[in-house]
């Protein structure tokens, strides 16, 4: 009897867990990697963004992700507001501060500075749950065992690359970090019996999202002071504001209410299908300031703004269609709707040679329905 007591309290506790100050506090020291890494897409030669920025905005996001990723689901799991946990966070936030401070396009120059920040991060993660397996029981003992002890072995990759020169320390690096990200899939076996927390790692994902809306917000405040308030820019500046608007509206009103947060998986689609969420939710930032700009060919731009907002949709698409409650799930017809209306859009300013605030009108109006249908 007491032993049923105990284990119900303990579910109690966990389906109650709620995200700390301290939690917060981590995130906002990466409100400065999340921007950096933005800047990188600001790039633009001859009228288009390189193939080369391109590859080195993801490659600066990706650890930025998963350095993140790897605290919160451990928190999630395990993670108590108590002082080693404390302890463990604030160190980490050292580490943060090494390697936001060394993310830059040029890797060489920095790039002991950025590894010594991303091995500490990711360390530092793997130590806590090698420190509570000895503490946990029966599935959630072997799940911390598993993450714990393996976790090493993409770190030890990636540290190995400070024994080579050019491009192949990068590829060894990126080959650890690639080892790390795949390995909870690897082991999902394990995982599946110690279920994720899916409330909290919800609310986890959406405060992040929320830093990613604020990097739109940014877009929007340096197209206001790059240029006279005229009323181009001002119908500019208000189309984007509503776009904003109506891309947080799609976003937090599924989370908070249209998903079945008593579901117990291992969360791999929260965690993975959020990278391309956010990724896009960069690039739809950065193009924002490139429209008004209009320092892109329009073909490329077009290009850009679309793509980003269409992997943003099957990102979203993706990530929420299993969470939804099973009667408020998109159907086929919602799915060809909204791409059929970004097609008609795409196509139809190929040629007609739209100005950049009916462009941003459009997009604004394509997120509108989706809010609409999916909300």
């Amino acid at each position: 009897m007491n032993q049923h007591t105990s284990e119900s309290q303990q579910n109690s506790a966990f389906a109650e867990k709620k995200v700390t100050w301290l939690e917060l506090f981590y995130d906002l020291l990466f409100v400065a990697a999340v921007s950096k890494a933005s800047h990188v897409l600001l790039n633009v030669e001859n009228g288009s963004i390189p193939v080369e920025y391109l590859a080195k905005f993801v490659l600066i996001f990706v650890p930025i992700w998963w350095a993140w990723v790897g605290q919160s689901l451990f928190v999630n799991r395990f993670g108590r507001d108590i002082l080693s946990h404390r302890i463990f966070l604030i160190l980490q936030l050292f580490f943060v501060l090494i390697m936001t401070a060394s993310l830059s396009v040029n890797f060489d120059q920095y790039y002991v500075p950025f590894l010594i920040g991303y091995i500490g991060l990711r360390a530092m993660t793997a130590i806590q749950y090698l420190s509570v397996h000895k503490k946990e029981e029966s599935h959630r003992k072997t799940a911390a065992r598993y993450l714990g002890s393996r976790f090493w072995i993409g770190l030890v990759i990636s540290a190995c690359s400070l024994f080579f020169d050019s491009w192949f320390r990068y590829a060894v690096l990126y080959a650890g970090i690639i080892v790390d990200i795949l390995l909870p899939l690897i082991g999902r076996h394990y995982l599946v019996k110690s279920p994720i927390n899916t409330h909290h790692l919800l609310e986890r994902f959406s405060l992040f999202t929320l830093i990613l809306l604020g990097e739109s917000v940014i877009s929007i405040l340096a197209v206001l002071q790059s240029s006279d308030w005229t009323w181009p820019s001002i119908l500019f500046a208000s189309m984007t504001f509503l776009l904003i608007i109506a891309m947080w509206w799609q976003y937090f009103d599924n989370v908070e209410k249209k998903v079945n947060k008593t579901l117990e998986t291992a969360g791999q689609t929260i965690i993975y299908g959020h990278l391309f969420i956010y990724l896009s939710m960069c690039m739809i930032a950065a193009s924002i300031q490139l429209l008004f700009l209009k320092q892109l060919n329009y073909s490329f731009m077009l290009s850009f703004i679309f793509g980003s907002v269409l992997l943003y949709f099957f990102s979203t698409t993706l990530v929420f269609h299993k969470y939804r409650h099973a009667h408020l799930r998109l159907g086929i017809y919602h799915f060809v709707l909204l791409v059929g209306l970004l097609g008609i859009f795409f196509t139809v300013d190929l040629f007609l040679l739209l100005p950049n605030y009916m462009i941003i009108g459009e997009v604004m109006l394509f997120f509108g329905v989706y809010a609409k249908l999916t909300t």
